[in-house]
């Protein structure tokens, strides 16, 4: 049940909201440096110095005038490499962690809210799978199976799908609890609609809270898949393939190491971040996610609302 607090704040403008939002340092910085790494993508997308697979100049040159950040371990461009290789690092992570919420969501709601037999089953199955050691695993399947692009994406999407079940089951038990919707299930709503109209809502702010650590750990560990050469091959650009076939010259130059590093660390800082600041403005008071999809009603109100749904029906 929603306080009278939380209540006011949840009918402050949109604007309040995002002012609240970004009173907290930690999302400035956060916003400033994925913005960053966003923008160097983004421009690495439409125009580049020089082709990124071009040979341009001597391996390991310094900085000049047609290479700003000097040339690789073969003599391409670094800066235009670059520009261009952190789009499939980013594709793959956000897809990775999309698709390991979906399923997570899926089962940790199916898991809460059903309760039993059901609960068991799914929670001992998602435990067996934490056993293993996840990293260890994704090198195994990628190094026997190929280094194709949707192998890596549902391999790491299966690594969050069950730290994300625990998450949101433990969110489903709460709502499933709460009086709405128990008079829900008294009127005999469809259990879909229980689960969409009732339980989703309120585990919405933990859910968008594990879309942005599961992207973080997406980023590490397919830039790590991608140092070893299991993400990609060569000659595409690739932060994390940069770092391994440049590591050699480090001190001829060291700018084909250094900037992917940097790329990777403020990606992964910034989203970091953002998804700290978001988790501490939906805790502190702030409009919760939960209330993006509807406003949480006291519990009689709630059953009154069902109640005449039920008679329309």
């Amino acid at each position: 049940m929603r306080n009278a607090g939380s209540a006011a704040i949840g009918r402050q403008p949109r604007r309040w909201q995002v002012a609240r939002f970004f009173h907290r340092p930690g999302a400035w910085w956060g916003a400033g440096l994925t913005a960053f790494v966003l923008l160097v993508m983004l421009v690495g997308a439409v125009y580049t110095p020089n082709a990124p697979t071009d040979l341009i100049g001597a391996p390991f040159e310094g900085s000049s005038s047609y290479a700003w950040l000097g040339t690789d371990a073969v003599g391409r461009d670094v800066l235009s490499r670059i520009m261009c290789g952190g789009g499939v690092i980013l594709s793959m992570s956000a897809l990775a962690a999309l698709l390991g919420v979906a399923i997570g969501s899926l089962l940790g709601i199916g898991a809460g809210y059903s309760g039993g037999l059901v609960d068991d089953v799914v929670m001992r199955i998602m435990d067996v799978l934490l056993a293993f050691p996840q990293t260890i695993l994704a090198l195994l399947f990628v190094s026997v199976l190929g280094s194709s692009f949707w192998l890596v994406v549902v391999l790491v999407a299966a690594i969050h799908a069950p730290q994300v079940a625990r998450v949101i089951r433990a969110a489903s038990l709460r709502a499933a609890g709460e009086d709405y919707v128990r008079y829900a299930r008294a009127v005999g709503l469809p259990r879909y609609r229980i689960i969409a109209q009732e339980i989703l809502p309120n585990v919405l702010s933990p859910l968008l809270t594990e879309v942005g650590l599961r992207f973080t750990f997406s980023i590490a560990l397919i830039a790590g898949l991608s140092f070893l050469g299991l993400a990609q091959n060569p000659p595409a650009a690739n932060w994390g393939l940069m770092v391994n076939e440049n590591r050699i010259g480090m001190m001829e130059n060291p700018w084909p190491v250094v900037a992917p590093i940097l790329l990777i660390a403020a990606l992964t800082v910034g989203v970091n971040l953002l998804t700290d600041a978001y988790a501490r403005y939906a805790a502190g008071g702030g409009r919760g996610a939960s209330e993006v999809l509807e406003d949480a009603l006291p519990a009689e109100e709630r059953a009154l609302t069902l109640l005449n749904e039920r008679e329309a029906l």
